[in-house]
């Protein structure tokens, strides 16, 4: 497959059979969201995923030894960078900051499997959260480290947790700032599962395959559905679930895919 990738910065990004895998890689600051262009690199990459159909499945995952440690807590210090200003003038900057991060990968409209190799930390749990898998090395450990700071979730955290393990262990983790390990994070449901280190690509690979194998514009609508599904009303629901069949009915794989099934079935023993 040949096509033209974004021009990325403190990311990389390479793509193997229908998987796109996007590598945070500024290591020297944990991969810091702040201070560095990593918000500009995953909006980019959200975008062109979704400008792409050759792709069905992104990975995000981080060089080194943390998958993202979130703010740079050096310049909250020295209300420099991203931090510096009045109120209105902070509350810009996470507008047109770090704010489009989960504007963008909420609209992601293929599978985003996180692949959490190490601390993820305040901004960096909430993105972990944006995906919709969670894969984690027995390393990785999640917090919701905000508060600690004297400062809330402005990256819509508080809004991912609860949606992903229900309100009371969200707020018990985003209130207390605890910082928990893989296997808390598994009994929680943070994550979906937890191996070692030097598997966690493979594991995550495993998923993403299984995933890309499925048809790619019904796999779309899919996603499409299952995030609408907890905003809507039954009934709603149901009318754009008629509409999406009658694409899908109407789309070649759809008949492949049929094919393929009745050719399995009717294989000689």
């Amino acid at each position: 497959m040949t096509m033209t990738l974004p021009s990325l910065t403190d990311a990389t990004l390479t793509l193997h059979e229908r998987v796109a895998t996007l590598t945070l890689n500024r290591h020297d600051v944990r991969n810091a969201l702040t201070g560095t262009a990593l918000v500009d690199d995953i909006v980019a990459t959200a975008r062109w995923v979704n400008a792409c159909p050759e792709i069905s499945v992104l990975v995000i995952t981080g060089a080194g030894s943390a998958f993202c440690a979130g703010g740079n807590v050096k310049d909250m210090a020295n209300r420099s960078g991203d931090f510096a200003g009045d109120v209105a003038e902070v509350a810009e900057r996470y507008r047109q900051g770090i704010q489009r991060m989960p504007l963008a990968l909420a609209q992601v409209e293929v599978p985003i499997i996180a692949a959490v190799n190490g601390a993820a930390i305040g901004a960096g749990f909430d993105l972990a959260n944006m995906a919709d898998l969670r894969i984690a090395s027995r390393k990785a450990s999640f917090g919701e480290t905000f508060l600690n700071l004297g400062i809330i979730p402005g990256d819509g955290g508080a809004w991912f947790l609860q949606r992903q393990i229900g309100y009371q262990r969200a707020f018990e983790l985003t209130l207390s700032g605890r910082v928990i390990d893989a296997d808390e994070a598994l009994a929680y449901g943070v994550v979906l599962e937890v191996v070692e280190p030097e598997q966690l690509m493979e594991a995550t690979m495993a998923h993403a395959a299984r995933l890309a194998s499925q048809p790619p514009k019904a796999t779309r609508l899919t996603k499409r559905l299952m995030k609408m599904a907890p905003d809507m009303e039954l009934k709603a629901f149901l009318d754009v679930c008629a509409v999406f069949q009658g694409l899908c009915h109407n789309e070649p794989e759809h008949l492949e895919a049929v094919e393929r099934l009745l050719a399995r079935l009717h294989r000689p023993a």
